[in-house]
């Protein structure tokens, strides 16, 4: 297995308070999912879990919400906030805190849009925060193509920096592949992962980066030549 463990800092620019606020409340969800009876788990996720046959009927809208902090498990949990950690920070920096909040948002919107046009009579609770996250990838992508990111290969017990544009874009072709192996009725579910959301998520990503890129280039420069001039690694 391959994890991100860290990436090229950037300086200056608004500090990553709703990029740290997010994992603070998704494990604090999760902490108290894990208090839970199993038939109380159950009761919870489907609550606040998003259900596209619910949200097609017009129904249970704010779930499109709160499904973005919930999770299945703790692996769930873990590899969902270290991408988040990795990656949403230089994004709040560059763009601002409440621009980030409204990108985040819209981005998990955007996710559970691309999982339900595939999924439109599902029945089943979708949970995580993949979905904006991919929205946080997809963005990063654009604005900072030749950042270093710092990875861990478990089996051979070794970190290594690739570019931003290699790695994220191995991840995106993964999505791609495994999201249209999975259309049909027969197999849009079975793996258990929303891979239509990660898609989702990860084109509104795309466009937003290439808007705030657009449009805070002279900045977002000044950010890439600060974590370049001497001012080291962010070591996760």
């Amino acid at each position: 297995m391959i994890f991100p463990i860290g990436d090229d800092q950037v300086r200056g620019g608004s500090k990553p308070f709703f990029s740290y606020l997010f994992i603070s409340i998704n494990i604090l969800v999760f902490l108290y999912e894990s208090s839970l009876s199993i038939e109380n788990l159950n009761q919870f996720i489907m609550a606040f879990g998003s259900i596209p046959l619910e949200t097609m009927n017009g129904e249970d809208y704010h779930t499109l919400l709160t499904s973005m902090f919930l999770h299945g498990s703790w692996m769930h949990l873990i590899g969902n906030m270290l991408f988040l950690y990795v990656f949403a920070d230089n994004i709040e920096q560059v763009i601002g805190n409440l621009n980030f909040l409204v990108f985040y948002l819209v981005g998990g919107l955007a996710a559970h849009a691309g999982h339900i046009f595939f999924n439109i009579d599902s029945i089943i609770p979708t949970v995580g925060a993949s979905g904006a996250i991919s929205a946080v990838l997809g963005a990063y992508l654009v604005m900072f193509p030749t950042s270093k990111i710092k990875i861990l290969v478990v089996f051979l017990f070794r970190s290594f920096k690739v570019p931003a544009l290699l790695f994220l874009g191995f991840w995106i072709v993964q999505q791609l592949f495994s999201g249209f192996a999975a259309i049909g009725p027969e197999t849009a579910e079975s793996s258990g992962v929303a891979w239509w959301a990660h898609i989702g998520g990860f084109a509104f990503g795309i466009i937003a980066g290439f808007y705030y890129r657009s449009i805070q280039s002279e900045e977002l420069e000044r950010f890439k030549e600060g974590a370049i001039i001497g001012l080291g690694f962010k070591s996760r």
